[in-house]
């Protein structure tokens, strides 16, 4: 545990000594990374792209992923297992979170309280009451927190949104239907051969965070998101808060008023928990109908995801294939106005903000509301009813 005494560690409180930082025009934002996996690695690569930072520290609960990372920065860094060493580090102003979902609020809060800025994956929270208090860590230390639905810094998002929406041109929409079918990354999947027997370099306990530790499992471990102890259900939490993060940016909208959900386990092997197959309907305030539908079943990646806007002037559809409008009165053969797919600016406009202090595009009252759309959608599902809005939901 390089770079940290363990009486820092172990001591009465964490350092905010980056929150009182103001970064000169050339200055180099000092970067924590926590969680290397896959997600945690590709948002290293957009980091980099971005440019202007300085990689401090890395920590991941399985060594081989710590090394990858390492490797994929390309320099010599302080590894750790346990978060808090790379919360603790005063010479740390940034960090991005790309952990399992139950640990993403607890992170979050910490890294605020320790005067650092947050880039955390979606969905920010794992339970309702979990994004009040980031809110309010973020406001009492005065921190910038993205959140990563990362459509909201896609260029041709943008450009629709200013196109149909803001033009006021698709006019009154009523309607939403979002659909993400034939994500094979949600499917329970087979570890990795020779797993059997928990590697020496991963922490299984640390891994768990809070919860009551199980012993080794190399189901849970390898497909995290099928199991609601550390997931907000992998067709909702996982795919639907990026569509239904999109329709509240574009029609100005947070709170639904009620939902319905319906679904299960369809598919063998049923050996775990959150549902293969789902489907819901939320109700905004306005008078408007926000759908949504995800299977594993249909392994088709042709138009397998999509977020169609239905408005009394024509009909969009957009995701990251790009848009297509078509404008009321036509048929498939009338007008279209399409877009190819464009970059992930998602990290590079949060390090932006951290340098300039404003306020991030998907900031966490948005990541608060995005997560809370799933939250209702799971708990219709699991209690088998109609959800309404609860007042003390609201931040």
């Amino acid at each position: 545990m390089s770079g940290v005494s363990r009486r820092n560690f172990l001591g009465a409180g964490w350092s905010a000594a980056s929150a009182a930082r103001v970064f000169g025009a050339n200055e180099r934002i000092r970067l924590g990374v926590i969680g290397t996996g896959g997600r945690g690695r590709y948002l290293i690569e957009r980091a980099n792209d971005a440019g202007g930072i300085e990689w401090v520290a890395l920590c991941d609960v399985y060594d081989v992923r710590r090394d990858k990372a390492e490797a994929l920065i390309g320099k010599k860094l302080d590894k750790y297992a346990d978060y808090r060493y790379v919360v603790d580090r005063p010479d740390i102003d940034a960090v991005i979170v790309a952990t399992w979902d139950h640990v993403h609020a607890k992170i979050t809060v910490d890294c605020c309280r320790a005067g650092k800025d947050v880039f955390v994956e979606k969905p920010m929270t794992l339970h309702p009451m979990e994004g009040h208090e980031i809110v309010r860590a973020a406001r009492e230390h005065s921190r910038i927190i993205q959140v990563g639905t990362q459509q909201r810094s896609m260029p041709h998002f943008e450009e629709a949104r200013e196109r149909f929406f803001a033009s006021g041109r698709i006019g009154r929409v009523t309607m939403v239907r979002t659909i993400w079918n034939g994500n094979r990354a949600y499917r329970n999947q087979a570890p990795p051969p020779g797993m059997e027997v928990k590697p020496a370099g991963l922490d299984w306990e640390l891994c768990q965070g809070d919860l009551p530790k199980l012993p080794w499992n190399p189901k849970r471990y390898f497909n995290h998101y099928v199991y609601w102890d550390y997931s907000t259900n992998a067709q909702v939490g996982g795919l639907f808060v990026h569509h239904v993060d999109v329709v509240h940016w574009y029609l100005n909208l947070h709170a639904p008023l009620a939902c319905v959900a319906i679904g299960g386990i369809y598919l063998e092997p049923e050996d775990r928990d959150t549902a293969d197959n789902f489907n819901a309907i939320l109700e905004y305030p306005g008078k408007i109908n926000v759908t949504f539908e995800a299977n594993v079943t249909d392994m088709i990646q042709k138009e397998s995801a999509d977020i169609i806007f239905m408005g009394e002037g024509g009909r969009l559809r957009i995701f990251r294939y790009g848009y297509e409008f078509l404008p009321a009165g036509h048929d498939k053969t009338g007008e279209a106005i399409r877009s190819g797919p464009s970059p992930d600016l998602h990290v590079a406009r949060w390090l932006e903000c951290v340098r300039t202090r404003k306020k991030a595009n998907c900031d966490e009252i948005e990541g608060h509301y995005s997560a809370m759309a799933c939250h209702i959608a799971n708990i219709a599902y699991k209690e088998n009813r109609r959800v309404t809005w609860q007042e003390e939901w609201d931040v």
